[in-house]
């Protein structure tokens, strides 16, 4: 067995450990289990951290389990939130949950033959016919209100942090997520539970559950991660237009590479511990490296592919290189063409963009470029200097003329044209 504790430790992936953790992994292959919400249909990378907690968990020789909390997702998690969720019905939560797996799989291997082949597991299995009566039989019974008031998740709610208060369905939650312990300790052998420093409360409910309904004699373990954070203390994985997903339809891989491209120096030190397999020594050659000429950036470059290589494929990490260097390196007209739409519109998200209607197609560039409401050109006699310089590309080729016709061929996806002045000057024209 190799040391999953030590695992984590030296990545910074360990926050809190129930003590005895360490020895029962080291003597056992363990059945251990992580919850994920199943709220939306994509996982973002703010679930990265416990993801990669099961693959290293798996990589140890201990069997991984993912709970999708199709019940609990139906009712809101107090933990660290103001506000309750929104209910899901069981057709959209069944929908999410074949999504995330498909995500998770990259991870975990789900389909071998070894004893510790990862499992999924949806708590709406087991809940949805557990009536109120035997819930407060079976469950509420064994923990005292007391126990469940002390919670800091509670507290925060109660104290005021939150202008609605706590609801009584909120209130139970810690219940069922130790219900959700309790029966895959006694159903699947799991004997330990993964999450993140927020969920500590609501995990050491599960192992106050066990014991109390057991005896003191069933072992069953609790670990945590820290929250990921940035190095300035602000939240992980936000970015001005929201989460980075890992479904590329709501996050393209360019974009994904490109968020992991800009991390700070401290951070990829940390980040390419916590998101890659790449070994110790591995890391500390690189870390190393990056210090003699940190202008390369040979941390977040080295981090940027691994993580997009993982969640998407190689040839997203190509496609994503390529669409990087149409900006700021060497490309041609195929490199260009080789890029959907949703790719091309991230890579000029921030460069001026107009709209042109289909019918002004056939005329010259010199006219089209210079319309009224464009602002690409000083003028018309400017960009007659330029191209004769040499200094005019559409679409990424020279313009050799300046009354060139610019027509339907020319267009990108069939609605744009990519017009470069000088080196770094971009402008995307949509052609309605």
């Amino acid at each position: 067995m190799k040391n999953f504790v030590e695992e984590l430790k030296w990545r910074g992936m360990l926050a809190q450990i129930m003590p005895g953790t360490e020895e029962y992994l080291m003597e056992n292959m363990t059945s251990a289990y992580l919850g994920t919400d199943p709220t939306a249909d994509s996982l973002h990378i703010g679930h990265l951290c416990g993801i990669m907690m099961l693959r290293h968990l798996q990589r140890c020789g201990h069997k991984p389990y993912l709970l999708v909390g199709g019940a609990t997702g139906m009712i809101g998690d107090p933990s660290g939130k103001s506000q309750e969720r929104n209910l899901l019905d069981t057709e959209t939560l069944y929908h999410n949950q074949e999504a995330i797996k498909k995500q998770v799989s990259k991870f975990l291997d789900f389909d071998g033959t070894a004893p510790n082949k990862a499992e999924m597991v949806n708590n709406y299995d087991w809940m949805k016919d557990f009536t109120f009566l035997d819930f407060a039989r079976e469950v509420g019974k064994h923990i005292t209100v007391n126990y469940m008031m002390a919670k800091d998740s509670v507290q925060q709610r109660l104290n005021g942090t939150a202008r609605d208060g706590l609801s009584f369905t909120e209130f139970t939650y810690q219940l069922l997520q130790g219900y959700d312990f309790l029966y895959q300790y006694q159903n699947y052998g799991v004997r330990l539970q993964l999450g993140g420093n927020d969920q500590w409360g609501n995990m050491t409910t599960g192992t106050e559950l066990i014991r109390r309904t057991l005896g003191s004699e069933a072992q069953a373990f609790c670990l945590t991660c820290p929250l990921i954070t940035k190095a300035d203390g602000k939240k992980f994985g936000k970015t001005e237009s929201g989460n980075v997903w890992l479904d590329r339809n709501r996050t393209t891989p360019y974009a994904f590479y490109q968020f992991w491209l800009n991390v700070t120096d401290d951070d990829a030190e940390r980040y390419i511990k916590i998101f890659t397999d790449l070994d110790q020594d591995t890391i500390n050659a690189l870390v190393e490296e990056h210090k003699q000429d940190p202008g390369r950036r040979t941390l977040q470059r080295r981090l940027a592919e691994e993580v997009t290589t993982m969640v998407h494929s190689k040839e997203d990490l190509d496609m994503a290189i390529a669409a990087s260097n149409i900006l700021f390196g060497k490309a041609t007209k195929d490199s260009l063409a080789q890029l959907d739409e949703a790719t091309l519109n991230d890579v000029f998200k921030d460069v001026p963009h107009y709209t042109i209607d289909k019918s002004q197609l056939g005329g010259t560039a010199v006219d089209l470029f210079n319309q009224e409401g464009m602002d690409i050109f000083p003028s018309k006699s400017e960009m007659r200097k330029l191209v004769k310089g040499g200094g005019v590309s559409l679409n990424k080729e020279k313009l050799t003329a300046f009354d060139q016709a610019v027509t339907a061929e020319d267009l990108i996806d069939g609605k744009y044209l990519l017009v470069q002045r000088g080196k770094k000057n971009y402008y995307l024209i949509t052609v309605k």
